[in-house]
């Protein structure tokens, strides 16, 4: 490695800053993976990201990335270490969903972690979630509590908490998530990372046709804008471009009204009020608009309860769970498919009203009602009831399937991050990535580093 380089700059250089390290020849290969996984070693012991670290055989890859790269291979992603959520396919792990159930090894990767692989990426190892993705946070009575690393008594988010904590503290580059309800930008507002929640159906979640009745997505959660568009590109296959382009003047709404009663935090509505302002730096048009959600909310506790009831009587030995995940999927037990049939049509009367985010380009809303929560905040079977009044202002976009992004803006005075979401129009992802770019450039959000 390059003397001039600085081992914690290498590790906060995220995707495009270690790809081109790399391509530059200032460190190889292994040199990179011998950082990251000094780094995991270091840190996991407080932050508790990852369930399991592939050691030999992210050694062979990153060993192998280094031969690609000397015969002049340019794959975009090669040569720099990933994570993978552990409920996805990685072939040779078990991914135990978050529970206890011993579940069997699987003989090949998902096709996200091929299309990683196919790109260069090094696995280096599987992250925490809660049980079954169920909530916005990371803990569970198997596996503990994942912490954020920009205070550790505090949760990193869920349902890819152990994700965040993984880039967020420098551990990885970049790590694959999935949100069925919030779960990538959830993590991404409580760890100060972008996460884009792309639209339906533009990452495979294969072998699974759709996941939760259609609610779920799978994505990344990055450092950097231009990180998030790279590893989508990827995982969607070349349908995302890798590069971002600055978008023109938008027509901006903004809402703090929820499909649920909801009282806004006075320093998630600062970040909010800032956002806004740099917003109309920009030349953007920004005026206030409430969206009428209709039955979307009520559309998403349908397919969130059958979902994980779906999940849990699939595991190997559905008894190795929490008794509030068994409560959750009880309720699903208790829905015919009539009425999930119905909530699947209150989804797309949700969605015609929804889409066209009332004549503006983009929707801004907070992402979090209030700051990250404490480790252990919500607790028990009380934990359903309770959850839903934190994140209020994600679901409903899984509803209708269409693309919105949480984006770092700011912090409390005790330096936990706090976000926006940018909701864009059917397919829109790549104008959300050009304004989520504008904002990263005006606000340096992304030179910020958690002190560990």
């Amino acid at each position: 490695m390059d003397a001039a380089l600085d081992p914690e700059d290498v590790a906060f250089a995220g995707v495009t800053g270690q790809r081109s390290l790399l391509r530059e020849g200032r460190l190889t290969a292994v040199e990179l993976l011998e950082l990251s996984l000094a780094r995991i070693d270091r840190l996991d012991g407080r932050l508790n990201a990852f369930r399991t670290v592939f050691r030999d055989r992210a050694r062979a890859e990153a060993a192998a990335a280094d031969a690609a790269l000397q015969a002049g291979d340019d794959r975009p992603l090669l040569g720099v270490p990933v994570a993978v959520k552990d409920n996805v396919a990685v072939a040779g792990h078990a991914p135990g969903m978050g529970t206890g159930s011993p579940e069997p090894v699987a003989g090949r990767d998902a096709e996200q972690v091929r299309r990683l692989r196919a790109a260069g990426a090094v696995v280096v190892g599987t992250t925490h979630l809660p049980e079954l993705a169920l909530w916005p946070f990371t803990e569970s009575e198997t596996w503990g509590a994942t912490r954020n690393p920009w205070g550790t008594g505090h949760t990193p988010g869920g349902s890819s908490g152990g994700s965040a904590a993984a880039v967020a503290s420098g551990m990885v580059a970049a790590a694959t998530a999935s949100d069925g309800g919030g779960s990538i930008r959830i993590p991404a507002a409580c760890c100060g990372l972008v996460g884009l929640k792309p639209q339906r159906g533009r990452v495979p979640l294969a072998p699974d046709t759709e996941h939760w009745h259609g609610l779920s997505v799978a994505g990344a959660l990055t450092r950097t804008v231009a990180d998030q568009a790279l590893v989508l590109s990827v995982l969607s296959g070349g349908e995302l471009p890798a590069e971002v382009s600055d978008p023109s003047a938008l027509r901006i709404a903004w809402t703090v009204k929820a499909p649920v009663p909801t009282r806004v935090h006075p320093a998630v509505q600062g970040a909010l009020d800032g956002t806004l302002a740099v917003l109309r730096g920009l030349g953007h048009g920004v005026v206030h608009a409430d969206v009428a959600y209709g039955k979307a909310q009520a559309s998403f506790l349908v397919r969130y309860g059958r979902g994980a009831r779906d999940d849990l009587v699939r595991l190997v030995d559905p008894r190795r769970t929490e008794a509030r995940t068994r409560a959750v999927a009880a309720i699903g037990q208790r829905t015919s498919d009539r009425l999930l049939a119905r909530a699947r049509r209150w989804g797309d009367e949700a969605t015609a009203g929804l889409a066209e985010l009332r004549g503006a380009d983009v929707l801004v809303t907070p992402v979090l009602a209030a700051p990250p929560i404490r480790i252990g905040a919500l607790a028990g079977l009380a934990t359903l009831a309770r959850a839903g009044g934190v994140v209020p202002f994600t679901p409903a976009w899984n509803v209708t399937g269409q693309p919105a992004i949480s984006v770092p803006a700011g912090h409390t005075a005790d330096g936990l991050p706090l976000a926006v979401q940018l909701v864009g129009r059917p397919g829109s992802e790549a104008l959300l990535l050009g304004l989520a770019a504008q904002l990263e450039r005006t606000t340096s959000f992304a030179d910020r580093r958690p002190s560990l």
